[in-house]
């Protein structure tokens, strides 16, 4: 019988607020067996680039790194975020080491391609590229990785990459290896039906209702990338993908309670 690992990546809007992040710390830190956490970077990026007086370049949401901009979000998402958060995990007895992409050839990515946009020094992974086996080194002695959203190109260099797609994907790589869950973890109760309605949670979605709710304009926006790559997780063997609020993961994961949106096949 396999193993169960939870990959859990939480949200920016969560780092941003030190009372929410330290629950959610608390709680991850009690989910029994083997998981791994996946952060974003939340404002903080934005906050220290604007005292370096380097303005942040949005397009549709998306943040272009620009070689400055590199420098800042390393030093904040691998530094500053990464570090802080596997320090709170020791205090809570959490065998916390923090990683990038690059450290052990972890998750290798490719720079994106200009197209309409030129998204600077932003990594996309390709399939199949992250040897799970690596990762197992460190679970099966009884650490807990803490990815920060940095991974590499193989030729020295760093690369700004979407944590939710780090979570999809180091999630669909230990699915090889082991029974593996993915939990987004976020400020919302889960996918709602209105997004003024923070209690009109859709509790079950199928790939058939995705799409009807995609047509009918319920699903919008920043969601749908969400839900890509959590249907994406499916179809490549993850078990089950909930995406909840960050108070509710402990309950989903380790007391089993109805909570959430969860993703099925």
């Amino acid at each position: 019988m396999k193993k169960v690992v939870n990959v859990i990546k939480i949200g920016g809007n969560i780092i941003d607020n030190e009372a929410k992040l330290n629950q959610f710390l608390h709680d991850f830190a009690q989910i029994t067996g083997p998981k791994i956490l996946v952060h974003g970077g939340g404002k903080i990026a934005t906050e220290v680039s604007k005292g370096l007086g380097i303005e942040a370049k949005m397009v549709d949401g998306r943040r272009i790194t620009d070689a400055e901009t590199l420098r800042v979000v390393t030093m904040v998402y691998g530094g500053l975020v990464n570090k802080n958060i596997v320090a709170k995990l020791q205090a809570y007895n959490c065998y916390a080491i923090g990683l990038t992409g690059a450290d052990a050839n972890l998750i290798p990515a490719t720079k994106r391609p200009v197209k309409a946009i030129d998204y600077g020094f932003v990594g996309d992974i390709a399939e199949g590229a992250i040897d799970g086996q690596k990762l197992a080194l460190f679970i099966d002695n009884g650490m807990t990785p803490i990815f920060a959203p940095l991974t590499h190109d193989g030729q020295g260099n760093l690369l700004n990459t979407n944590a939710d797609t780090i979570a999809s994907t180091l999630a669909v790589a230990m699915s090889d290896i082991y029974e593996t869950n993915l939990t987004y973890c976020f400020e919302k109760k889960g996918v709602l039906a209105d997004i003024e309605d923070d209690n009109s949670v859709i509790n079950k979605i199928t790939p058939d209702k995705y799409q009807e709710l995609k047509q009918d304009g319920t699903i919008v926006q920043g969601m749908i990338p969400k839900l890509d790559n959590a249907f994406n997780a499916i179809n490549a063997g993850v078990k089950s993908v909930f995406i909840c609020h960050a108070d509710e993961v402990l309950n989903i994961l380790e007391k089993k309670e109805k909570a959430g949106t969860e993703l099925s096949a």
